[in-house]
């Protein structure tokens, strides 16, 4: 950058601006020095009405350059953002957001018929490099450094989930306390119905809790609602569930957990890429 381009409008009025202040503030301060030195000699200088311990200050008047001087900038100021140099034109953060835009349409065409095993190829190299720091290469959560996503989308996620509760998955409803089954056995059966009956999972290792679980999940359907899709996003959608739509719905919202919290990769990652993330998560609990 030349700072000194006077060729430049912009740069011009800039350094017009700062010399302006420089030399204002400069003669304003002087003035109001020579002032206090004249002021000591000056026993009729009238004084304000406010004391403090004997302490009093000066009567001085607002200097008329002063206040014509603060009104000229300010009106410059609103010239410049508006006029000058508006707030639509060139920047180098709207560059950089029309390159995004351009490579990620670009992207988008390269990729858009990708079949399961190359999304699941794509996923699992972003998931190396964006997420196996805290989740381990395995996705296992290295010893609860994080969460285990190696149970993500399966009957034995669920079942954890009903037993332990889930933390921070930035829901309007709030998090799921644990425990909401009563037991364990009751837990299971809840587990094995969303598997086989509402979650994308579509099975169950547990075939003869099914009617047990149904009953049972009556009491889910207050945060879930009845259809368990949510109730409009206040909670998590359980159609989902098992399938990369709900891995998707955490990159984009975040999570908090025990150790802290995921950022949201709603800006970091595009929507092929999430997508490639969810499946290759969502195959690491295949078959659990």
């Amino acid at each position: 950058m030349e700072w000194f381009n006077l060729q430049d409008n912009v740069n011009l009025l800039s350094i017009i601006g700062l010399a302006s202040l420089v030399i204002l503030t400069i003669a304003i301060a002087g003035k109001y020095v020579n002032q206090m030195k004249d002021a000591k000699d000056n026993a009729s200088v009238e004084m304000a009405d406010e004391n403090w311990d004997g302490i009093g200050e000066y009567k001085n008047p607002l200097p008329i350059g002063w206040a014509v001087s603060f009104v000229v900038l300010l009106v410059w100021a609103i010239w410049y953002f508006l006029v000058g140099y508006p707030l639509n034109s060139y920047s180098q953060i709207g560059e950089y957001n029309d390159e995004v835009k351009t490579a990620n349409e670009k992207f988008s065409k390269e990729h858009a018929n990708l079949d399961d095993k190359k999304l699941r190829d794509m996923g699992e190299g972003i998931f190396l490099v964006q997420c196996s720091a805290c989740h381990g290469i395995t996705g296992d959560g290295m010893g609860n450094k994080a969460a285990d996503l190696s149970k993500w989308g399966s009957e034995q996620g669920l079942f954890d989930v009903i037993v332990k509760g889930s933390k921070g998955l930035g829901y309007p409803g709030g998090e799921m306390p644990g425990g909401m089954a009563g037991d364990d056995a009751t837990a299971k059966a809840i587990a094995a119905y969303v598997a086989k009956e509402i979650s994308g999972i579509k099975y169950t290792k547990n075939e003869n809790l099914v009617n047990q679980g149904k009953e049972a999940y009556g009491a889910c359907t207050s945060c879930h609602g009845e259809d368990s899709k949510g109730m409009d996003g206040t909670f998590p959608d359980l159609t989902k569930y098992g399938t990369s739509d709900f891995v998707v719905d955490v990159l984009k919202r975040g999570k908090h957990g025990d150790i802290g919290a995921m950022p949201k990769f709603d800006t970091m990652l595009n929507e092929i890429q999430q997508k490639a993330v969810g499946e290759y998560i969502i195959s690491l609990s295949r078959g659990k």
